[in-house]
């Protein structure tokens, strides 16, 4: 539940909470003060009616009329007990007449204690409840009573007058709370889509970072310190961010600078070692054999440092000169130079009649495929089969190579592609690897605007290359630097 679903429940809660305690109290109020004017009605009645039987009584009447008692009201109810019997019972109605009562009616009304206070006794039929008193008169008792009616009618009215203004102020206060609360969580929704925005920002560049705007971040608010801490937060990581990217740019920059400035002393020394070696006839076989491996390593090194120079260079935005490439004819010399350096592997290409064509570097794009190739060939046994495929895909062409072999160890696989990155002994290391063809082919893709991923259990691994169909859009501080 949302907080705004929870406030506006719990204001209209409490709304109801309200109503009902304030509607009981008045109900409760309206019968005490009812009740207690009935009470004093009938403390009047009483007394009226013992004066007339007491005039009665001492006129030496042969019988007790107790009929016609002046100046009571409609409903009134007068008993006249005598030794313990009912002598008369009588009601008045609502035009004035008297009622006589059956005995059986008015027999309870014998049980009432004779102490001149008011009690509710239940006469049942069409007289129901009444507050009625009792009085001594000698060896006679005299019970007076006045109907409850009144009092219930009351109540059940203000009952159903409660119900409806609380009905009403239900309404109201749903809609009042709605509103208000409405307008009081809108800085707080504003900060919370800030912050979802940001959530959703790659956070490559620390110039992406727009903070809370300035009427959410009054200090004086719950929000706008929520909002003032959220820009505090922003700043610091942008601040970090942008101490990252100069790291990386360094970073990037000596990389570049050493694999430029090392390409001119790695091809002096396998120059020279070359030279050693074919005119050294008279060497002695172990000089010539280090002359071998000095201009071994030398060539291992310059690919290396080649490799790195255009690592570098790619994440400068340089280095990828877009043109249309057929992919199919790619794929083919790739196999081709495959079949020739590794005739124990079983190469297939799988690819439609048409030719594929994608914008894109060739010699880079080249470059993918030799690199994807080399690795299922260098990291699987002998025999293993390899295919590279090309198929239409969303957009553009995917690109794929898969191969039978044992497997990548699946907590290698979130880390394939990184820089130096080498598998365990789950794959063969004999031929030996820099770390960074992966990561060539990962940055190539990344400049053609496509993606690489890769899929692996044992006896299937594939890896995936997606090539958009269009040229993709290079920010305009890239193509600036890259001028």
């Amino acid at each position: 539940m949302t907080l705004r679903r929870r406030l506006v429940l719990s204001i209209v809660a409490l709304v109801v909470a309200v109503s009902a305690v304030i509607g009981a109290g008045s109900i409760l109020a309206l019968a005490s003060i009812q009740r207690s004017a009935i009470d004093q009605q009938l403390q009047y009645a009483t007394s009226r009616a013992q004066r007339s039987v007491e005039q009665q009584q001492g006129g030496g009447s042969p019988g007790i009329d107790i009929g016609r008692p002046s100046g009571q009201a409609a409903g009134t109810l007068t008993v006249y007990f005598l030794n313990g019997d009912v002598a008369v019972g009588t009601v008045l109605d609502n035009d004035g007449a008297v009622d006589r009562i059956g005995t059986d009616v008015v027999r309870p009304l014998g049980g009432v204690t004779v102490d001149g206070l008011a009690h509710t006794v239940d006469l049942g039929g069409d007289l129901g409840r009444y507050r009625v008193t009792a009085v001594s008169l000698g060896t006679a008792v005299l019970v007076v009573g006045l109907p409850m009616a009144p009092v219930y009618e009351s109540v059940w009215k203000l009952l159903g007058v409660v119900l409806v203004v609380t009905v009403l102020a239900l309404l109201v206060a749903s809609l009042v709370a709605a509103v208000v609360v409405r307008r009081s969580l809108r800085p707080l929704e504003r900060v919370a889509e800030t912050a979802s925005a940001v959530a959703r920002m790659p956070l490559e560049r620390s110039d992406a970072l727009d903070g809370v705007r300035v009427p959410d971040t009054d200090p004086r608010t719950e929000v706008g310190r929520v909002g003032t801490a959220f820009n505090r937060m922003l700043g610091h990581i942008g601040n970090a961010m942008q101490a990252r990217e100069r790291s990386e740019q360094k970073v990037r920059q000596f990389v570049a600078d050493a694999s430029h400035e090392l390409r001119t002393p790695l091809a002096s020394v396998r120059g020279y070692a070359e030279l050693t070696r074919r005119m050294g006839g008279d060497l002695p076989p172990d000089v010539v054999y280090a002359m071998g491996r000095i201009e071994s390593e030398s060539l291992r090194m310059t690919s290396m440092v080649e490799d790195l120079l255009l690592l570098a260079r790619l994440d400068e935005g340089r280095e990828v000169q877009f043109a249309e490439v057929d992919l199919t004819g790619l794929v083919f010399d790739a196999v081709n130079d495959a079949h020739a350096a590794s005739p124990a592997h079983e190469i297939a290409v799988e690819v439609p009649d048409e030719p594929v064509v994608v914008p894109g570097d060739a010699a880079r794009l080249h470059q993918v495929i030799v690199n994807l190739v080399t690795n299922a060939r260098t990291h699987t046994p002998d025999g293993t089969r390899i295919t590279v495929g090309l198929a239409p895909a969303a957009g553009g062409v995917d690109l794929t190579v898969r191969d039978d072999g044992q497997g990548i160890d699946p907590e290698f696989l979130p880390k394939l592609f990184e820089r130096f990155a080498r598998a365990d002994s789950s794959r063969s290391r004999s031929a030996g690897s820099t770390g960074l063809g992966l990561a060539i082919v990962d940055a190539v893709v990344q400049a053609h605007g496509g993606t690489v991923s890769v899929a692996s259990v044992p006896g299937d691994t594939v890896f995936t290359v997606h090539l958009p169909s269009t040229r993709p859009v290079v920010p305009a501080d890239v193509v600036a630097a890259t001028a």
